[in-house]
């Protein structure tokens, strides 16, 4: 990847952005929490009501998606201003599958996913922006990916995996953590982002590792039966309208060896109604409307009647020991999200 030197205004914009995020979290949304708290103990029933009644909440939507629509701008400004750093326009070559005949599902490409302004597929520049901008979304605690560092050590079981597909993979940065953790496997991203694919593929030959990536969709990858050995897939399930995600693991469970493992990272609701509430807000206001249906789902059914077994969910403590035994996450006082692991296999 091309390296960048920001100007002083450039860093000045993206730390403002990224410092207003954390007040988002750190500030906003404990004052919020204990506004509907003194309100629920004073008599008020609907949670829902009562948090929209709270003299913080205008604040704390606004900020949601204003700060996000503020961060877009910022770094798409240092995208254009460094046009070395854009994408590169590879066509296939070894360890990048391309398919210029592949038709992108509409539900794909109707929505500006994370508010970002094209989507991550549109053009070149496309994936760069995502790869800077994901970095502030995180409120600039995955700066070295530890997220995906910490979901590869502690939520998949140390042993040989001969392929491992990462479903989903964007510009790859869960799929070169499983190449780096595991060098003997066959590693396999699949995405529908094409600049995405370009840009992953870049990555990993900067780091001397021989991925290999494919786009299609990950419903139908185009990989053989029964050849995977770790099926994975990491912030993808939420991203997936309901109606296709039987589609999704139906794959799954296809694309795994019997004894195969299933490991997919993404959010489930914790049982607390305002956190809750605001995980259903925050769908709609980062343009993802398949979060809500996804967290109300049961998609443990939706595994075993795919043919998955032993299927369940545990909490995901990204800021601490990763993997949880069950679903009871730490308790902070600031806002942070549910992170949660599905896990399953395929019978041998």
């Amino acid at each position: 990847m091309n390296q960048m030197t920001l100007s002083l205004d450039e860093r000045a914009n993206i730390d403002f952005v990224l410092h207003l995020r954390r007040r988002w979290a750190d500030t906003l949304y404990p004052e919020l929490a204990t506004q509907v708290q003194e309100a629920l103990s004073n008599g008020a029933e609907n949670i829902k009501r009562t948090m929209h009644d709270q003299p913080s909440y205008p604040w704390f939507a606004w900020l949601e998606r204003g700060s996000q629509k503020m961060l877009w701008r910022a770094v798409s400004d240092v995208v254009s201003a460094h046009p070395n750093y854009t994408s590169p326009d590879g066509a296939n070559t070894w360890g990048l599958e391309l398919d210029a005949d592949l038709e992108l599902p509409q539900w794909y490409t109707d929505w500006d996913i994370h508010v970002q302004p094209g989507g991550v597929w549109r053009n070149g520049a496309s994936a760069r922006v995502y790869e800077l901008g994901s970095k502030l979304v995180m409120m600039g605690e995955n700066d070295d990916y530890m997220f995906h560092h910490t979901f590869v050590e502690t939520a998949v079981p140390k042993r040989v995996y001969g392929r491992i597909a990462d479903l989903g993979c964007g510009f790859g940065k869960s799929t070169w953590t499983f190449k780096q953790a595991y060098p003997d496997a066959d590693v396999v991203g699949i995405e529908l982002s094409a600049p995405c694919l370009r840009l992953a593929h870049e990555k990993v030959k900067a780091m001397g590792l021989d991925v290999r990536f494919r786009q299609a969709d990950v419903c139908a990858t185009g990989l053989e039966d029964a050849s995977c050995h770790l099926v994975t897939a990491t912030m993808l399930v939420h991203e997936i309208p309901l109606e296709v995600l039987p589609a999704f693991f139906r794959e799954c469970w296809r694309l795994l060896v019997p004894g195969g493992l299933l490991r997919v990272l993404d959010f489930h609701t914790t049982g607390q109604p305002l956190r809750d509430l605001v995980m259903a807000e925050h769908g709609a206001r980062n343009n993802e409307p398949f979060m809500p249906p996804m967290m109300a789902a049961n998609l443990l059914d939706m595994c075993r009647e795919a043919g998955l077994d032993e299927a369940r969910w545990v909490a995901f403590d990204e800021r601490g020991t990763g993997r949880l035994d069950d679903l009871d996450w730490p308790q902070r006082q600031e806002w942070h999200f549910p992170w949660a692991v599905l896990e399953a296999e395929k019978s041998a």
